[in-house]
């Protein structure tokens, strides 16, 4: 059997519309999505260049349905790059581009062949003697264990399977295809290329079993390096599995000790080398990152009721490190006032404090406040209110925010 290598990639989810992201930034938004599209113009790049014999994609090359053509085009442009470098592409439709959801096509070359999705197929390479075996997705539920109906591997020949799935569970993915590791490597294949699981694992080595995660981050909670991986096989066995960094921006969270800051200067100093950290990390991407600020502090009322102030002052920090860090949030739940610090008016003997965290902590206060976001996430124009947390944040979040502005008013008047 010759030996060839092969890329594996999932998850290009090209038209990401980032309406959470357009929330906060328009333009930021806007330079997320052209990353996604940049990331697979890279896999292409490099599939040339590592002349990898075929590109398996195990689900959701799309996000969902088309708003028009613009991405369908795309998608044809870049792998008729790989159709006239004469590497053919295998594909399968994953639960965000299943077939009853993606309803719009365009032709594309000869050499992309697409799984059916009605029962799982199988597509040959002879001169290799490689058999790919999978089924897409005909809905986006797929709550079947579909590897159980793949056909038995071709002897003598390096079999992959190819799936869109969450294995046993892999939250806070969905549970789609779901099957156990033991059942793929029953199957008798030499490779299983996932999809689904926007986090890189190799799941098992004998046989491979192996999510190379999406190709590019697309909320802080994808964070990190993200591409595919380079498969090379020897003598009919698995020899190497190689990450390929394709991402052309990332999402990443750090924290910040602020213990005993006493003014702006005192955070930003503790910000500037986590950010710098951050910026050398990202090797010059665009950078969306999360700064959560932890510690004992006479200034966390102050950090929590003027945030926007702080917010504005960290992100010019930002720009002066590097023009391409965006502060995607700066979260303030880990800070902490000292034990010294004043309980609303002793005058009066009222502990404000108190009252409002009774008052906030209860159910019917947080269903008032839930209830108040969704009404003006559907107002929100564009479906921009459609994503998780429209306003922003969490309805606690914005609760503890609303008692510190409180505290912080009550506290001024006081003095």
């Amino acid at each position: 059997m010759p030996s060839f290598k092969f890329l594996h990639a999932a998850d290009l989810h090209l038209g990401t519309p980032f309406r959470g992201l357009a929330v906060k930034d328009a333009e930021i938004a806007d330079r997320f999505a052209r990353a996604t599209r940049t990331a697979f113009s890279n896999l292409v790049e490099k599939a040339i260049e590592e002349k990898v014999a075929f590109v398996v994609i195990a689900g959701d090359v799309y996000d969902g349905e088309w708003k028009d053509s613009t991405i369908g085009l795309f998608f044809n442009r870049e792998v008729a790059r790989l159709d006239r470098a004469g590497i053919p592409v295998f594909l399968l439709k994953g639960n965000h581009d299943a077939e009853s959801v993606v309803t719009r096509a365009i032709t594309l070359p000869e050499s992309v062949r697409e799984f059916p999705t009605r029962k799982p197929a199988t597509f040959r390479l002879d001169d290799l003697r490689v058999a790919l075996h999978g089924q897409g997705f005909a809905d986006r539920a797929a709550s079947d264990n579909l590897a159980a109906a793949y056909p038995a591997p071709e002897p003598g020949w390096f079999n992959i399977g190819v799936l869109h799935t969450s294995l046993t569970g892999r939250p806070p993915h969905a549970p789609y295809a779901p099957c156990s590791p033991e059942e793929l490597a029953n199957r008798g294949y030499d490779y299983w290329a996932l999809g689904h699981v926007h986090a890189f694992e190799i799941v098992s080595r004998d046989p491979a079993i192996v999510f190379p995660g999406n190709i590019q981050g697309r909320s802080i909670r994808e964070i990190g390096e993200k591409g595919a991986v380079v498969v090379s096989v020897e003598d009919g066995r698995v020899a190497s599995i190689d990450r390929l960094l394709v991402d052309e921006a990332r999402w990443t969270s750090a924290a910040v000790d602020v213990t005993d800051a006493a003014s702006l200067s005192d955070v930003l100093a503790a910000v500037q080398p986590v950010v710098e950290q951050a910026a050398e990390a990202a090797g010059g991407r665009l950078l969306a990152l999360r700064l959560d600020l932890a510690g004992e502090t006479e200034l966390r009322r102050e950090l929590v009721a003027d945030r926007g102030r702080f917010v504005d002052e960290i992100q010019a920090a930002c720009h002066r490190i590097h023009p391409d860090i965006w502060l995607e949030k700066l979260d303030v739940r880990g800070l902490r006032a000292p034990a010294s610090a004043a309980r609303g008016d002793p005058a009066s003997g009222l502990d404000l404090d108190a009252l409002l965290g009774g008052l906030l902590d209860d159910p019917e206060t947080r269903e008032v406040a839930e209830a108040a976001i969704a009404e003006v996430a559907a107002r929100m124009p564009g479906g921009l209110g459609a994503g998780e947390d429209p306003l922003g944040a969490a309805a606690d979040e914005l609760l503890a925010e609303a008692r510190e502005v409180l505290m912080s008013r009550a506290a001024s008047r006081g003095g």
